[in-house]
C-alpha cells in the first residue's frame, strides 16, 4: 500500500494553539466571557482557560465548545479516508461498500 505523507513544519502543538485562538476569537465576537461559554458548553471554566492559554483540551470538551459556537460541522470532514489513487482502487471501494442497515 502506498502511503503519501506531505512534509509540514506545523506541529500538533501549533495546531492546538491555533484552534484555541480561533475559539477565543469566536467567543469574543459574541462578546461572551469565558464563564459564559464554559457554562453554555458544559465545560469547566478551568478547562476553557487552560485551552485558551495552552491549546490543551479533551476532544469531548473541544466538540462541546464547537457545538456551542455553531462550528461542530467543521469536524465532519476531518480524517476522512483519501479517495483512491487509481481507477482500480476506486472500483474496489465501490464494490466493497457496506450495506446500510434498515428495516425490512
Amino acid at each position: 500500500m502506498n502511503h503519501k505523507h506531505e512534509f509540514s513544519m506545523v506541529t500538533p502543538e501549533q495546531v492546538a494553539k491555533d484552534l484555541a485562538g480561533r475559539v477565543r476569537q469566536l467567543r469574543l465576537m459574541r462578546r461572551w466571557k469565558q464563564v459564559t461559554l464554559a457554562e453554555r458548553a458544559g465545560v469547566s471554566l478551568a478547562s476553557l482557560r487552560r485551552f485558551e492559554q495552552t491549546g490543551q483540551i479533551s476532544l469531548k470538551s473541544l466538540l462541546r465548545l464547537s457545538f456551542t459556537l455553531g462550528r461542530l460541522p467543521d469536524f465532519e470532514g476531518l480524517l476522512q479516508p483519501p479517495p483512491g489513487d487509481s481507477i482500480a482502487a476506486l472500483e474496489a471501494m465501490a464494490t466493497t461498500r457496506r450495506r446500510k442497515r434498515g428495516s425490512q
